[in-house]
């Protein structure tokens, strides 16, 4: 295949990217919106369109060892589509996060909450921008940004160990809380790992850029 073959094959992959993080952003913005509405209709939905989300992956996946069985390609262009092969993985796994949030809304159903909720959609939001940057900085090779990105992460670390101080209060204070509550620490608990998976995409980005592997904070 020509060079410029080639190339644009990268582009298309890379653009490929985007749309799954795109996918992914959606779901978990629209997870919480359904946990926060008690939206069941909409719970299913994004539970329903987790396999899109798998199947775009799934593709990417197969494109990539496409390029590699036949293009043999080396040096950057090499790190490209391994990097590409990770993030498309922790793409993946944060679609699930999603899915489990929407999963957990169906499970607390039409009982009330005990506060309302705040810091849940705060760690929505701040994963949900650092997923977007983080895919930026991947399409700019820019490994000071996403060093910086990952950093952001104590800041949904922070809040997700606040929304479980209050929810154990809660349930020391009243018992008949506690199943609500736990849900509650398990839907924080998936948008955590967000954080912990888009600093595996930050970390990829580095790596593009530099050649190295380099860990970055306290990515699992």
């Amino acid at each position: 295949m020509p060079r410029e073959g080639f190339e644009r094959q990268l582009h298309e992959l890379q653009d490929e990217v985007l749309v799954m993080g795109s996918m992914v952003e959606k779901a978990i913005a629209r997870s919480i919106e359904a946990l926060k509405q008690r939206d069941f209709n909409l719970a299913r939905r994004i539970i329903e369109g987790d396999e899109q989300i798998n199947q775009k992956r799934f593709d990417i996946e197969e494109n990539c060892i496409a390029l590699l069985a036949t293009q043999q390609p080396m040096a950057s262009d090499l790190r490209t589509i391994l990097a590409v092969l990770s993030l498309v993985t922790d793409l993946e796994r944060m679609g699930d996060y999603a899915k489990g949030v929407a999963e957990i809304t169906l499970m607390i159903g039409d009982t009330p909450l005990f506060k309302p909720l705040i810091d849940i959609p705060r760690m929505a939001e701040r994963g949900v921008e650092m997923l977007r940057d983080s895919l930026k900085s991947f399409i700019e090779r820019d490994a000071d940004k996403a060093r910086e990105i990952a950093r952001k992460d104590d800041e949904i670390d922070d809040l997700y160990d606040q929304v479980f101080r209050e929810c154990i209060s809660y349930m020391l204070e009243n018992p008949r809380v506690i199943t609500t509550a736990t849900r509650l620490i398990w839907a924080a608990h998936k948008l955590e790992r967000i954080g912990d998976r888009v600093t595996n995409i930050c970390e990829r980005v580095v790596f593009l850029v530099t050649g190295k592997m380099e860990e970055i904070g306290d990515s699992k």
